[in-house]
C-alpha cells in the first residue's frame, strides 16, 4: 500500500478564555440570580421581540464561567442544537449548566416543545456527567424555573 504525501486533515481549534478573576464571578445560587444574568446578557433591544436560548455555563461552586447565546429564532420560537450546548460545556470544563430561553410573549408557561427540549438536552448532558441545574424561560418581567416547579 502506497502512501500518498498529499494526504490533507483539517486542524481543529478549540479555545476558551476566562479573563473574569475568581473572585469576581457571578455565583448562581438560585433562578433569580440566573434570571438576572440573562436580563444583563440579553439584547435589550431583541428581549420583547425575537425568542432567544442561551446557556450558563458553571463550575463546581455554581460561578458562572461563560454565557453562551445558541440560537436566536422568531417571534414565538427558537431551536437549539444539544450537541452545541454540550460542546460549549466540555470547552468550558463546565459542571453544571442552566438553560434560558426568552418568550417575546410575556407568558412564560413552558410550551411542550420547551419541556421535550429541556427533557433531551438533560439525558444527553447526563452521559457527560454535566449537570441540568435548571431551565429559565424569562420576559422582561418576571421568569419561570423548572427547578423551581419540580420539572428538574
Amino acid at each position: 500500500m502506497t502512501m500518498t504525501t498529499d494526504f490533507k486533515v483539517a486542524e481543529v481549534q478549540l479555545s476558551y478564555k476566562n479573563n473574569v478573576p475568581y473572585d469576581k464571578r457571578t455565583k448562581v445560587r438560585d433562578a433569580k440570580d440566573a434570571y438576572k444574568v440573562m436580563l444583563k446578557t440579553h439584547n435589550d433591544d431583541t428581549l420583547d421581540y425575537i425568542e432567544t436560548f442561551k446557556v450558563l455555563y458553571l463550575n463546581q461552586n455554581n460561578h458562572v464561567l461563560g454565557c453562551r447565546t445558541i440560537s436566536e429564532g422568531g417571534l414565538a420560537s427558537t431551536c437549539c442544537d444539544v450537541r452545541t450546548i454540550l460542546q460549549g460545556a466540555l470547552l468550558t470544563n463546565a459542571v453544571a449548566i442552566i438553560l434560558a430561553h426568552n418568550h417575546p410573549s410575556g407568558n412564560v408557561k413552558p410550551s411542550t416543545e420547551d419541556i421535550n427540549t429541556t427533557a433531551k438536552i438533560t439525558k444527553a448532558a447526563k452521559l457527560l456527567d454535566i449537570s441540568v441545574l435548571d431551565h429559565i424561560i424569562y420576559t422582561r418581567e418576571n421568569c419561570y424555573s423548572f427547578a423551581d416547579d419540580g420539572e428538574i
